[in-house]
């Protein structure tokens, strides 16, 4: 029998946990009845600050099915994901949601597409942004036309983080151990085939987004920086671009006070010009430590997360109470 694990990180989840596992439930038990499928649910708590990890170990006890991993603090959904899929023991390996925004209903299609097509993973979009504020659909929609024109990694518009994925492919993501990550780019850059599923935004099952407009734009520089050079290129065109206007300023002002004999004028313009050169340099300078920065950090080696709590361990420490 083929084994499956579903990897769920959450960040103060105590509303949607509840919910997510009693619809996951219903889909468990039926493609373990169908599809003859051993199914494992593996939450991964990311430093949640409410009753987040207590209801995983509560499922725990209630059903052997549902693990858990705790981090000492909160690293990050990318470092959950990362956690996950180094811990997972499955055949498939599957990545979702635990607000519902992820149909559970979608995973047997996606496991039997694995079992009689040849595809190695199967990922999901949404074809319609229905319900989100449209600044967030703006910024998004930009962001992969932009990232995709600078990119050889090609990111689906509106790709989500929901896929399932044979063994093969899971290695292939886990020999990819960079500090700084972006899985969507990820799983792109390591190829492998992909059937992508459309389906129709789903709102929260319960609880509130922790995504702001200022962690998406940080996590869009992740993968701008993580998939693409091309801004440090643009820093190199701008500087010549502005070495020849300098020039060309240069000899204007010097045939100005030959001809006309008048130094002093244009000071205005002339201040403002500068304002606007030392801007582009520090913008430039900005793009540069952006980088320098992703290298000084890849250079330290840290763990991407660190492990306070798992139900491994709490087996084990079972285990060692009963031998004794």
């Amino acid at each position: 029998m083929n084994k499956m694990t579903v990897i769920v990180p959450c960040f103060n989840e105590e509303e949607a946990l509840p919910v997510y596992y009693r619809e996951m439930r219903k889909v468990m038990e039926r493609m373990e009845e169908l599809q003859k499928v051993e199914i494992e649910l593996l939450f991964v708590d990311d430093g949640s600050t409410d009753r987040t990890l207590s209801i995983m170990k509560e499922l725990n006890l209630r059903d052997s099915r549902c693990q858990y991993l705790s981090f000492s603090r909160n690293f990050g959904k990318e470092a959950a994901i990362y956690a996950g899929i180094s811990n997972a023991s499955g055949d498939y390996v599957a990545l979702m949601d635990v607000d519902l925004q992820d149909p559970p209903e979608l995973l047997p299609e996606m496991y039997r597409i694995l079992q009689e097509e040849d595809y190695d993973s199967v990922a999901t979009k949404r074809s319609t942004r229905t319900g989100e504020p449209k600044i967030r659909s703006f910024l998004s929609e930009s962001f992969y036309k932009f990232i995709n024109k600078i990119s050889k990694t090609e990111i689906v518009n509106g790709a989500r983080d929901y896929r399932l994925m044979r063994r093969k492919m899971v290695d292939a993501v886990l020999e990819m151990s960079e500090y700084n990550r972006f899985s969507k780019g990820i799983f792109e850059w390591v190829g492998f085939r992909t059937k992508w599923l459309e389906f129709e935004n789903v709102e929260r099952s319960a609880g509130e987004t922790k995504w702001s407009v200022r962690k998406l734009f940080m996590y869009s520089l992740e993968g701008i920086t993580g998939f693409s050079v091309a801004p440090l290129s643009l820093a190199s065109v701008v500087g010549v671009v502005f070495c020849m206007l300098s020039f060309v300023m240069i000899m204007v002002i010097i045939v100005r006070t030959l001809v006309w004999g008048d130094p002093v004028s244009g000071w205005p313009s002339l201040a403002c010009i500068i304002f606007m050169v030392s801007g582009i340099q520090l913008f430039c300078t900005g793009i540069v430590g952006e980088y320098l920065s992703k290298t000084y950090l890849e250079t330290k080696h840290r763990p991407i997360f660190i492990l306070k709590d798992s139900s491994d361990e709490v087996k084990e420490r079972h285990h060692e109470v009963v031998r004794a």
